[in-house]
Protein backbone atom coordinates (compact mmCIF):
# COMPACT_ATOMS: atom_id res chain seq x y z
CA UNK A 1 0.00 0.00 0.00
CA UNK A 2 1.34 3.44 -0.87
CA UNK A 3 2.71 5.01 2.33
CA UNK A 4 2.46 8.61 1.10
CA UNK A 5 -0.58 10.78 0.38
CA UNK A 6 -2.37 10.44 -2.95
CA UNK A 7 -0.15 12.00 -5.58
CA UNK A 8 -1.41 14.95 -7.59
CA UNK A 9 -1.45 14.88 -11.38
CA UNK A 10 1.81 16.18 -12.82
CA UNK A 11 4.01 15.44 -9.83
CA UNK A 12 5.10 12.04 -11.14
CA UNK A 13 6.47 13.19 -14.47
CA UNK A 14 9.95 14.27 -13.53
CA UNK A 15 12.55 11.62 -12.83
CA UNK A 16 13.62 8.07 -12.02
CA UNK A 17 11.35 6.30 -14.46
CA UNK A 18 8.11 7.33 -12.79
CA UNK A 19 6.59 7.94 -16.25
CA UNK A 20 6.80 4.26 -17.11
CA UNK A 21 5.27 3.24 -13.77
CA UNK A 22 2.42 5.68 -14.29
CA UNK A 23 1.73 4.16 -17.70
CA UNK A 24 0.78 0.86 -16.07
CA UNK A 25 -1.35 2.37 -13.30
CA UNK A 26 -4.96 1.07 -13.13
CA UNK A 27 -7.00 4.24 -12.75
CA UNK A 28 -10.05 2.61 -11.11
CA UNK A 29 -7.87 0.90 -8.49
CA UNK A 30 -5.98 4.14 -7.94
CA UNK A 31 -9.24 5.97 -7.27
CA UNK A 32 -10.45 3.27 -4.89
CA UNK A 33 -7.22 3.41 -2.89
CA UNK A 34 -7.42 7.20 -2.81
CA UNK A 35 -10.87 6.94 -1.20
CA UNK A 36 -9.73 4.31 1.30
CA UNK A 37 -6.71 6.40 2.32
CA UNK A 38 -8.83 9.54 2.59
CA UNK A 39 -11.29 7.82 4.92
CA UNK A 40 -8.44 6.32 6.93
CA UNK A 41 -6.83 9.72 7.42
CA UNK A 42 -9.99 11.58 8.35
CA UNK A 43 -11.04 12.07 11.94
CA UNK A 44 -14.73 11.54 11.10
CA UNK A 45 -16.94 9.58 8.68
CA UNK A 46 -17.60 11.23 5.32
CA UNK A 47 -20.60 11.36 3.04
CA UNK A 48 -20.50 10.58 -0.68
CA UNK A 49 -20.79 14.30 -1.43
CA UNK A 50 -17.85 15.13 0.85
CA UNK A 51 -15.69 12.41 -0.68
CA UNK A 52 -16.56 13.56 -4.19
CA UNK A 53 -15.65 17.15 -3.31
CA UNK A 54 -12.39 16.25 -1.58
CA UNK A 55 -11.19 13.85 -4.28
CA UNK A 56 -12.73 15.68 -7.25
CA UNK A 57 -14.12 12.36 -8.46
CA UNK A 58 -17.59 12.17 -9.98
CA UNK A 59 -20.31 11.41 -7.44
CA UNK A 60 -21.56 8.34 -9.33
CA UNK A 61 -18.02 6.93 -9.48
CA UNK A 62 -17.58 7.51 -5.74
CA UNK A 63 -20.85 5.70 -5.02
CA UNK A 64 -19.84 2.67 -7.08
CA UNK A 65 -16.36 2.49 -5.62
CA UNK A 66 -17.71 2.77 -2.07
CA UNK A 67 -20.22 0.00 -2.75
CA UNK A 68 -17.39 -2.27 -3.92
CA UNK A 69 -15.14 -1.35 -1.01
CA UNK A 70 -17.95 -1.93 1.45
CA UNK A 71 -18.69 -5.34 -0.04
CA UNK A 72 -15.00 -6.29 0.26
CA UNK A 73 -14.79 -5.08 3.85
CA UNK A 74 -12.52 -2.04 3.40
CA UNK A 75 -15.12 0.55 4.39
CA UNK A 76 -18.36 0.53 6.34
CA UNK A 77 -21.54 2.53 5.78
CA UNK A 78 -23.29 4.06 8.78
CA UNK A 79 -27.01 4.62 9.25
CA UNK A 80 -26.53 8.32 8.41
CA UNK A 81 -25.14 7.29 4.99
CA UNK A 82 -21.60 8.27 5.87
CA UNK A 83 -18.59 6.02 5.45
CA UNK A 84 -15.51 5.24 7.50
CA UNK A 85 -12.50 3.05 6.82
CA UNK A 86 -12.30 -0.38 8.42
CA UNK A 87 -8.82 -0.81 6.98
CA UNK A 88 -6.30 1.57 8.56
CA UNK A 89 -3.03 2.69 7.02
CA UNK A 90 -0.09 3.78 9.11
CA UNK A 91 -0.35 7.04 11.03
CA UNK A 92 0.41 10.25 9.21
CA UNK A 93 4.08 11.20 9.29
CA UNK A 94 4.91 14.89 9.54
CA UNK A 95 8.53 15.87 8.93
CA UNK A 96 9.86 19.04 10.57
CA UNK A 97 13.22 20.53 9.56
CA UNK A 98 14.42 23.46 11.67
CA UNK A 99 17.22 24.68 13.91
CA UNK A 100 15.93 23.16 17.14
CA UNK A 101 18.06 25.22 19.52
CA UNK A 102 19.59 28.68 19.65
CA UNK A 103 16.70 30.75 21.00
CA UNK A 104 13.48 30.27 22.93
CA UNK A 105 11.27 30.88 19.88
CA UNK A 106 12.62 27.80 18.10
CA UNK A 107 12.49 25.64 21.21
CA UNK A 108 8.96 26.72 22.11
CA UNK A 109 7.79 26.02 18.56
CA UNK A 110 9.34 22.54 18.48
CA UNK A 111 7.96 21.66 21.93
CA UNK A 112 4.47 22.78 20.93
CA UNK A 113 4.65 20.78 17.70
CA UNK A 114 5.64 17.65 19.63
CA UNK A 115 2.66 18.06 21.96
CA UNK A 116 0.22 18.72 19.12
CA UNK A 117 1.39 15.75 17.06
CA UNK A 118 1.12 13.44 20.07
CA UNK A 119 -2.39 14.67 20.85
CA UNK A 120 -3.44 14.17 17.20
CA UNK A 121 -1.97 10.66 17.06
CA UNK A 122 0.40 11.78 14.30
CA UNK A 123 3.98 10.66 13.89
CA UNK A 124 6.55 13.46 13.92
CA UNK A 125 10.09 13.33 12.58
CA UNK A 126 12.19 16.27 13.76
CA UNK A 127 15.47 17.00 11.98
CA UNK A 128 17.88 19.61 13.32
CA UNK A 129 18.58 21.96 10.44
CA UNK A 130 21.28 24.59 9.97
CA UNK A 131 21.03 28.37 9.83
CA UNK A 132 23.96 28.57 7.43
CA UNK A 133 24.81 25.18 5.85
CA UNK A 134 22.87 24.99 2.59
CA UNK A 135 24.17 21.52 1.72
CA UNK A 136 22.98 20.17 5.06
CA UNK A 137 19.54 21.68 4.50
CA UNK A 138 19.29 19.94 1.12
CA UNK A 139 20.37 16.62 2.64
CA UNK A 140 17.83 16.99 5.42
CA UNK A 141 15.06 17.60 2.90
CA UNK A 142 16.06 14.37 1.16
CA UNK A 143 15.89 12.56 4.52
CA UNK A 144 12.21 13.49 4.78
CA UNK A 145 11.62 12.28 1.23
CA UNK A 146 13.41 8.99 1.94
CA UNK A 147 11.33 8.58 5.11
CA UNK A 148 8.17 8.97 2.95
CA UNK A 149 6.83 11.81 5.04
CA UNK A 150 3.23 12.70 4.25
CA UNK A 151 3.92 16.39 4.88
CA UNK A 152 7.10 18.46 5.12
CA UNK A 153 7.35 21.50 7.37
CA UNK A 154 10.40 23.75 7.04
CA UNK A 155 11.22 26.54 9.47
CA UNK A 156 12.89 29.58 7.89
CA UNK A 157 14.52 27.72 4.97
CA UNK A 158 17.66 29.44 3.70
CA UNK A 159 16.72 31.88 0.95
CA UNK A 160 19.45 30.70 -1.45
CA UNK A 161 18.18 27.10 -1.52
CA UNK A 162 14.52 27.44 -0.52
CA UNK A 163 13.29 27.08 -4.11
CA UNK A 164 15.45 23.97 -4.59
CA UNK A 165 14.04 22.38 -1.44
CA UNK A 166 10.49 23.22 -2.52
CA UNK A 167 11.14 21.58 -5.89
CA UNK A 168 12.51 18.46 -4.20
CA UNK A 169 9.28 18.01 -2.28
CA UNK A 170 7.15 18.90 -5.29
CA UNK A 171 8.77 16.20 -7.39
CA UNK A 172 8.36 13.70 -4.55
CA UNK A 173 4.67 14.55 -4.26
CA UNK A 174 5.04 15.76 -0.66
CA UNK A 175 3.17 18.96 0.27
CA UNK A 176 5.28 21.64 1.96
CA UNK A 177 4.54 24.20 4.66
CA UNK A 178 7.14 26.95 5.05
CA UNK A 179 7.21 28.60 8.47
CA UNK A 180 8.11 32.32 8.74
CA UNK A 181 9.73 32.52 5.27
CA UNK A 182 7.42 32.38 2.22
CA UNK A 183 8.52 29.98 -0.52
CA UNK A 184 6.92 29.55 -3.92
CA UNK A 185 5.11 26.23 -4.04
CA UNK A 186 4.61 26.01 -0.27
CA UNK A 187 1.81 27.09 2.03
CA UNK A 188 3.12 29.95 4.16
CA UNK A 189 2.58 29.75 7.91
CA UNK A 190 3.70 32.44 10.33
CA UNK A 191 3.76 36.13 10.98
CA UNK A 192 1.93 38.85 9.16
CA UNK A 193 5.12 40.86 9.28
CA UNK A 194 3.76 44.15 8.05
CA UNK A 195 0.96 44.08 10.62
CA UNK A 196 3.39 43.14 13.42
CA UNK A 197 5.67 46.01 12.42
CA UNK A 198 2.79 48.45 12.33
CA UNK A 199 1.84 47.46 15.88
CA UNK A 200 5.41 48.16 17.00
CA UNK A 201 5.38 51.58 15.30
CA UNK A 202 2.13 52.50 17.00
CA UNK A 203 3.59 51.61 20.40
CA UNK A 204 6.66 53.76 19.77
CA UNK A 205 4.48 56.62 18.55
CA UNK A 206 2.28 56.41 21.62
CA UNK A 207 5.35 56.49 23.88
CA UNK A 208 6.72 59.58 22.13
CA UNK A 209 3.34 61.32 22.41
CA UNK A 210 2.94 60.56 26.11
CA UNK A 211 6.55 61.08 27.24
CA UNK A 212 8.34 63.32 24.76
CA UNK A 213 5.58 65.64 23.62
CA UNK A 214 5.45 63.77 20.29
CA UNK A 215 9.04 64.91 19.58
CA UNK A 216 11.91 62.62 18.62
CA UNK A 217 15.17 62.94 16.69
CA UNK A 218 15.65 59.63 14.90
CA UNK A 219 13.89 56.36 14.17
CA UNK A 220 16.36 53.47 14.31
CA UNK A 221 15.48 50.22 12.57
CA UNK A 222 17.79 47.44 13.77
CA UNK A 223 17.41 45.05 10.86
CA UNK A 224 18.88 41.71 9.78
CA UNK A 225 20.75 41.26 6.51
CA UNK A 226 19.88 37.58 6.26
CA UNK A 227 16.12 38.13 6.42
CA UNK A 228 14.05 38.05 3.25
CA UNK A 229 11.85 40.86 2.02
CA UNK A 230 8.77 39.43 3.71
CA UNK A 231 10.35 39.56 7.16
CA UNK A 232 11.81 42.99 6.47
CA UNK A 233 8.22 44.11 5.90
CA UNK A 234 7.79 44.27 9.66
CA UNK A 235 10.27 47.14 9.77
CA UNK A 236 8.50 48.93 6.93
CA UNK A 237 5.33 48.55 8.96
CA UNK A 238 7.02 50.35 11.85
CA UNK A 239 7.17 53.58 9.84
CA UNK A 240 3.50 53.39 8.92
CA UNK A 241 2.58 52.72 12.53
CA UNK A 242 4.59 55.75 13.64
CA UNK A 243 2.86 57.92 11.06
CA UNK A 244 -0.50 56.77 12.39
CA UNK A 245 0.44 58.27 15.76
CA UNK A 246 2.80 61.13 14.98
CA UNK A 247 2.17 62.20 11.41
CA UNK A 248 4.93 62.52 8.86
CA UNK A 249 8.26 60.76 9.41
CA UNK A 250 10.79 61.98 6.84
CA UNK A 251 13.43 59.70 5.36
CA UNK A 252 16.27 61.77 6.83
CA UNK A 253 15.04 60.81 10.32
CA UNK A 254 15.27 57.05 9.65
CA UNK A 255 18.47 55.11 10.33
CA UNK A 256 18.92 51.51 9.17
CA UNK A 257 21.37 49.29 11.07
CA UNK A 258 22.24 45.64 10.49
CA UNK A 259 22.07 43.80 13.80
CA UNK A 260 22.09 40.38 12.09
CA UNK A 261 19.29 39.33 14.50
CA UNK A 262 21.85 38.76 17.30
CA UNK A 263 22.39 40.53 20.63
CA UNK A 264 26.11 41.14 20.18
CA UNK A 265 25.95 42.51 16.64
CA UNK A 266 22.99 44.74 17.54
CA UNK A 267 24.77 46.07 20.62
CA UNK A 268 27.84 46.92 18.56
CA UNK A 269 26.05 48.82 15.78
CA UNK A 270 23.81 50.74 18.20
CA UNK A 271 26.86 51.61 20.36
CA UNK A 272 28.56 53.05 17.28
CA UNK A 273 25.45 55.09 16.53
CA UNK A 274 25.14 56.45 20.07
CA UNK A 275 28.75 57.59 19.99
CA UNK A 276 27.84 59.88 17.09
CA UNK A 277 24.97 61.68 18.86
CA UNK A 278 25.04 63.99 21.81
CA UNK A 279 23.38 63.08 25.10
CA UNK A 280 19.67 63.90 24.98
CA UNK A 281 19.17 62.82 21.35
CA UNK A 282 15.87 60.94 21.39
CA UNK A 283 15.81 57.65 19.51
CA UNK A 284 12.79 55.45 18.78
CA UNK A 285 14.25 51.98 18.16
CA UNK A 286 12.52 49.00 16.57
CA UNK A 287 14.32 45.67 16.74
CA UNK A 288 14.02 42.97 14.10
CA UNK A 289 13.53 40.55 17.01
CA UNK A 290 13.98 40.59 20.77
CA UNK A 291 17.68 39.75 20.45
CA UNK A 292 18.13 42.90 18.35
CA UNK A 293 16.11 44.93 20.84
CA UNK A 294 18.06 43.64 23.83
CA UNK A 295 21.35 44.39 22.06
CA UNK A 296 20.16 47.97 21.48
CA UNK A 297 19.12 48.25 25.13
CA UNK A 298 22.50 46.99 26.33
CA UNK A 299 24.21 49.62 24.16
CA UNK A 300 22.10 52.40 25.69
CA UNK A 301 22.84 51.13 29.20
CA UNK A 302 26.52 50.95 28.43
CA UNK A 303 26.48 54.65 27.58
CA UNK A 304 24.21 55.52 30.53
CA UNK A 305 21.63 56.79 28.05
CA UNK A 306 18.55 54.64 28.58
CA UNK A 307 16.41 57.73 28.99
CA UNK A 308 17.27 58.76 25.43
CA UNK A 309 15.68 55.65 23.89
CA UNK A 310 12.41 53.75 23.62
CA UNK A 311 12.69 50.24 22.21
CA UNK A 312 10.16 47.71 20.92
CA UNK A 313 11.10 44.14 20.01
CA UNK A 314 9.47 41.29 18.13
CA UNK A 315 8.57 37.72 19.22
CA UNK A 316 8.08 38.41 22.96
CA UNK A 317 10.67 35.76 23.78
CA UNK A 318 11.34 34.81 27.39
CA UNK A 319 14.41 37.10 27.37
CA UNK A 320 12.28 39.97 26.13
CA UNK A 321 9.50 39.27 28.63
CA UNK A 322 11.93 39.34 31.55
CA UNK A 323 13.16 42.76 30.43
CA UNK A 324 9.66 44.12 29.86
CA UNK A 325 8.72 43.28 33.45
CA UNK A 326 11.42 45.67 34.68
CA UNK A 327 9.52 48.95 35.30
CA UNK A 328 12.69 50.98 34.66
CA UNK A 329 13.57 49.32 31.36
CA UNK A 330 13.26 51.16 28.05
CA UNK A 331 12.42 47.93 26.27
CA UNK A 332 8.81 49.00 26.58
CA UNK A 333 7.06 46.26 24.59
CA UNK A 334 7.44 43.34 22.22
CA UNK A 335 5.04 41.95 19.65
CA UNK A 336 4.02 38.44 20.69
CA UNK A 337 3.76 35.65 18.10
CA UNK A 338 3.08 32.77 20.55
CA UNK A 339 5.34 30.10 19.00
CA UNK A 340 4.20 27.64 21.68
CA UNK A 341 0.81 27.68 19.92
CA UNK A 342 2.20 27.08 16.42
CA UNK A 343 2.20 23.30 16.76
CA UNK A 344 -1.55 22.87 17.12
CA UNK A 345 -2.23 25.12 14.14
CA UNK A 346 0.48 23.51 11.99
CA UNK A 347 -0.92 20.02 12.60
CA UNK A 348 -4.41 21.26 11.78
CA UNK A 349 -3.24 22.92 8.54
CA UNK A 350 -1.25 19.82 7.57
CA UNK A 351 -4.29 17.59 8.09
CA UNK A 352 -6.45 19.93 6.02
CA UNK A 353 -3.97 19.87 3.14
CA UNK A 354 -3.68 16.09 3.23
CA UNK A 355 -7.47 15.77 3.33
CA UNK A 356 -7.60 18.02 0.26
CA UNK A 357 -9.58 20.66 2.05
CA UNK A 358 -9.32 24.28 1.03
CA UNK A 359 -6.32 26.01 2.65
CA UNK A 360 -5.34 29.64 1.98
CA UNK A 361 -1.86 30.25 0.54
CA UNK A 362 -0.89 32.11 3.74
CA UNK A 363 -1.98 31.18 7.26
CA UNK A 364 -1.14 33.99 9.67
CA UNK A 365 -0.55 33.68 13.39
CA UNK A 366 -1.97 35.95 16.07
CA UNK A 367 -0.07 39.09 17.12
CA UNK A 368 -0.45 40.92 20.42
CA UNK A 369 1.45 43.88 21.89
CA UNK A 370 2.96 42.70 25.17
CA UNK A 371 4.01 45.35 27.67
CA UNK A 372 4.45 45.39 31.43
CA UNK A 373 0.72 45.91 31.93
CA UNK A 374 -0.41 42.69 30.23
CA UNK A 375 2.65 40.40 30.03
CA UNK A 376 1.54 38.36 33.06
CA UNK A 377 -1.94 38.00 31.60
CA UNK A 378 -0.53 36.06 28.67
CA UNK A 379 2.56 34.65 30.36
CA UNK A 380 2.26 34.18 34.10
CA UNK A 381 5.60 34.21 35.88
CA UNK A 382 5.32 30.44 36.30
CA UNK A 383 5.73 30.06 32.53
CA UNK A 384 9.30 31.31 32.77
CA UNK A 385 10.10 28.08 34.60
CA UNK A 386 8.70 25.93 31.82
CA UNK A 387 4.96 25.73 32.51
CA UNK A 388 2.34 26.43 29.89
CA UNK A 389 1.40 30.03 29.10
CA UNK A 390 -2.05 31.45 29.72
CA UNK A 391 -4.34 31.97 26.76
Amino acid sequence: MNAGPPRETGRETATNGTDSRKRYCVSTLDKALTIVELLAQCQRPLSIQEIARMTEFQRVAVFRLLSTLEQRGYVQRLANKKYYAVWQRRRLLLGYCAPLTGNSFRMDLAAGLRRAAAEAGTQLLLIDNSEEDADLCLRNAQLLIDARADMAIMFEPLAQIAHIVADQFFRAGIPLISVEIPVQGAVYFGANNYHAGKLAGQVLGKFASENWGAKFDRVVLVESSWAGANVQARLSGVLYGLRDRLGAVVDSQVIHLDGQSHVEASREVVSQLLSQFRVGTRLLISGFNDQSAIGALQAARGFGREQDVAIVGQNASDEGRREIRNPDSRLIASIAYFPERYGESLVRVAQSILHRESVPPAVYTEHVVLDRHNVDTYYGRSTETGQNPKW
